[in-house]
């Protein structure tokens, strides 16, 4: 019986002794950051805007257009169909009509807009 208490202090006193009772924890460093220079001098980073508002017209001639509105209010991506290809609309200035090479153009953000497709007019749009 002897035997097995000094066993068991013993393997006590060796669990306890591989304890680390530092308190503050070591840190280990590893290589320099090799881009640290370039990212500390890079320029800002602009996320791309997001979508604002995501409206579906009914046009004078009884088509339909897709139109994205984005949150910067200068850009709009238009499809004329659901699930077509975006063109990609720009405004010079929040307020002016997004427009775009080809001859795309939409007045407005609204419900009620004038929009303009290559092939067609322009014609009053509303939701």
């Amino acid at each position: 019986m002897k035997q097995y208490l000094s066993l068991i202090a013993v393997a006590s006193i060796a669990l306890l002794s591989a304890c680390n009772k530092s308190d503050e924890p070591e840190v280990v460093g590893g290589p320099a950051d090799p881009m640290a220079a370039q990212l500390a001098n890079a320029a800002p980073v602009e996320l791309p805007p997001s979508v604002k508002a995501n409206k579906q017209y009914r046009c004078k001639d009884n088509s339909l257009i897709f139109v994205d509105f984005m949150s910067d209010d200068k850009t709009a991506l238009l499809r004329t169909e659901k699930n077509g290809a975006a063109t990609s609309l720009k405004a010079a200035e929040a307020g002016q009509p997004f427009t775009a090479e080809g001859g795309f153009e939409v007045k407005g953000a609204g419900d009620d807009v004038t929009i303009t497709v290559p092939g067609k007019g322009a014609q009053a749009c509303h939701v």
